[in-house]
This record gives C-alpha cells, sequence and structure tokens, in this order.
C-alpha cells in the first residue's frame, strides 16, 4: 500500500527508509524519558518525544555544512523503560543499552531527561574509548557528593563522572559553596561563564584541556533562558544560539566527539520554539560530529 496514505514515521526528522534502517545507520536516537530527581519543575521526562516530535519539521538539509546530515542514517530507538528502584537503577539501566549500541559500531545521541542519565552514557563509552574525557555544557556545577539524600541525583552526576574521568566544564554560572570548596580541594577551574564570554581564546583553552576522544554532554539550561527557557532550572547569563554552535563546532573540529546527549529539556516551561531549538541542536551536532570523519 502506497506510504501517501500515512502520516511519516515518528522518528527523529520523519526520515524515509533505507536511511533509518538499524543496520546501516551511523547515529542512533536513544530517547530516555526519566525525572525522578528533578530539583525544581518536573516534566523533563516529556522532552525526548517532544524534541522528536519537533524534529519532524525540519529542513533536512543544512546551510552551514551544505549538505543533508540525515544521509549518514539516523535510526531513532523506541524510548528506554523506566526502572522504579531509584536513579542508580535506571543509570544502569541507560549503561547496558549505551554498552550495546556502542558494540554494535554506533553514534549515540541520548536525548533525556534529567542529567542523572549522563553517568550511564559514560560509563559505556569510557569502557570503550580508555583515552575519553567529558565536556559538559551546563549552567550548574552538578558536583554534590549527595543531594536530598540521594548519590546519584542530577545534582551529582558531573561528581560520580569525575570519579573514573576527566571533565572540562563550560558555562557554569550557578553551584554551591560545597561544589566550589571541592573545585579547590581538587584544583579544578571550570570555564565559568561570565570569563569564557570575555576571554577571546576560551575556545583554544577549552579545546587543549580536553583528551583526543571526546563526550559531550549538553544540559540545556547553558543557554540563556531568553533563547531556552523550558528547562528544568533556568539561569540567567547563558548562551546564545551561535555561541553555542560555533563553540561545538570547533571542538568537534579538532577532537573526536564520539557520542553527546542533550538532557533538561522541559518542554511544559517554555513555548514550542524550545523544541525547535533542541531539535535543530541535535541535527546540528549530528552533522559536525559526523563531518570530522
Amino acid at each position: 500500500m502506497s506510504e501517501q496514505f500515512f502520516y511519516p514515521p515518528r522518528n527523529f526528522g520523519s526520515l524515509p527508509a533505507p536511511k533509518t534502517d538499524f543496520q546501516s545507520a551511523k547515529v542512533v536516537i536513544l530517547p530516555v524519558p526519566y525525572d525522578s530527581t528533578t530539583a525544581y519543575k518536573s516534566g523533563t521526562r516529556d522532552g525526548p518525544m517532544a524534541i522528536i516530535d519537533a524534529s519532524q519539521y525540519l529542513e533536512l538539509y543544512d546551510l552551514e555544512l551544505d549538505r543533508e546530515i540525515y544521509q549518514v542514517g539516523i535510526h531513532t530507538l523506541p524510548e528506554v523503560q523506566t526502572v522504579m528502584s531509584g536513579p542508580e537503577g535506571m543509570v544502569h539501566r541507560v549503561y547496558q543499552v549505551a554498552r550495546e549500541l556502542l558494540e554494535a559500531g554506533k553514534t549515540i545521541v541520548m536525548l533525556g531527561g534529567e542529567h542523572s542519565l549522563t553517568l550511564g552514557m559514560v560509563k559505556a563509552y569510557r569502557e570503550r574509548y580508555k583515552g575519553l574525557s567529558v565536556l559538559q555544557l551546563d549552567a550548574h556545577a552538578d558536583l554534590r557528593d549527595e543531594y536530598e539524600g540521594a548519590k546519584y541525583s542530577h545534582a551529582c552526576v558531573m561528581r560520580r563522572v569525575w570519579e573514573f574521568c576527566p571533565i572540562v566544564q563550560v558555562g557554569i554560572r550557578s553551584l554551591s559553596l560545597e561544589e566550589r570548596q571541592f573545585l579547590k580541594q581538587r584544583g579544578l577551574e571550570p570555564f565559568y561563564m561570565e570569563k569564557f564570554a570575555r576571554d577571546r581564546d576560551s575556545v583554544a583553552k577549552v579545546v587543549s584541556s580536553l583528551s583526543d576522544t571526546v563526550y559531550i554532554t549538553i544540559d540545556l539550561d547553558v543557554l540563556d533562558p531568553a533563547v531556552m527557557s523550558a528547562v528544568g532550572t533556568p539561569e540567567p547569563g547563558g548562551m546564545g544560539w551561535y555561541e553555542l554552535v560555533e563553540f561545538v563546532r570547533a571542538v568537534s573540529q579538532q577532537k573526536r566527539v564520539v557520542g553527546f546527549d542533550l538532557v533538561e529539556f522541559c518542554p511544559r516551561e517554555g513555548p514550542t520554539s524550545c523544541a525547535f531549538l533542541a531539535a535543530k541542536l541535535a541535527y546540528k551536532v549530528i552533522g559536525y560530529i559526523t563531518s570530522a570523519e
């Protein structure tokens, strides 16, 4: 029967076969609708499908890159089923899924969901790429040892990652005294947003701080609320669109970016334009990291 009688498939970009075939696709979209430890506004569990729905209206040709990014093959996986035992169990499930996908040779794009999920991704990636470092783009440090009795909270995710993998933090503009003291004790210095925006050499300094192989985690609150209000915990003074994408492109040109995630998108807290921004960002970054190959 002709496909013209049916709505487009609910996959990222509403892509046609065979570019969505799992076996041949270079990239897989991994939606994880989970937000059990969100501190302020819940709803990031609705983020993955809102991004996928918005992506169906993207122009598939990218003017900047002068190509149709989807030609690398992008397969959208089903949503990962929630583990009800708590965030640690959910992190482990993400790790298990990511490990299998990496064994299949896929580049993973995880759509969250809350930031705690990133830990499972990094664990799987670190096993496969021993020299991996993590680039965190975020308004918050997420370096607490424990938050509200949980060590696997979104507020602790980078502390858990730091315990086994080098991290480079960019865009930070909000943190607790505990986190600041931890940074001082460990000799760590994030690229705080205020200094990052003013220093012309910021991008070069970040790039030199990273290893050759990089995983990028993008908490969408790294963006200014004027452009991205639909996040779990908004923070003024963030990046603009071009500032963010030009930075990610520079990193992708000079390092091997093997995967990334977009997290903390909370569609109920902002206009529809925020979902379109998140979808466009995901598509752009896919383009950047596959251009470098």
